[in-house]
């Protein structure tokens, strides 16, 4: 999908930041993304029952197996849709399509608010694993990053 009308632009600027912590993060995005899903599982507990793989288990959601490998899926495919953004001209998300994308997210009853609490979890966790990198500009970076994935997302829901 070519960006949206109406999004705003990401530019070079904000590429190098998500950039720059991406780099920082990607040798820890299982760690990472693990903490993304439990920061959203934090804010939204009910958000658990979207996921059929956790209502079949008692495990703790920090060491379900298949939470983890989804998590790191999840964490590192937004994180490298991000980078691409100006390369591409266009949100790309690895080997899925946002047709899938956006019919799993259909079927799993996500709707526009869901994006929003994802955006701040996202953003959250990305401030804890970078703390020394974080600034205003990082934040505008990632957010504006994760607003053109959220749309491409939804635009095929």
């Amino acid at each position: 999908m070519a960006f949206s009308k109406g999004m705003v632009a990401f530019t070079r600027e904000q590429e190098a930041l998500v950039l720059d912590a991406w780099n920082e993060m990607k040798d820890d995005a299982a760690t990472i993304g693990l903490n993304f899903y439990l920061r959203i599982f934090e804010i939204v507990p009910s958000a658990r029952k979207k996921f059929s793989f956790l209502s079949d288990s008692d495990e703790p959601l920090s060491k379900n197996p298949k939470l983890k490998a989804h998590a790191m899926n999840v964490f590192v495919m937004t994180c490298e849709s991000a980078t691409m953004l100006r390369k591409t001209g266009k949100v790309t998300v690895g080997n899925i399509t946002l047709k899938k994308l956006g019919g799993v997210h259909t079927k799993a009853g996500v709707a526009g608010l869901h994006f929003e609490v994802l955006k701040f979890a996202l953003l959250e966790t990305i401030k804890e694993a970078v703390p020394y990198m974080w600034s205003p500009e990082m934040e505008e970076a990632w957010g504006v990053a994760y607003d053109h994935l959220a749309a491409a997302i939804q635009a095929e829901m």
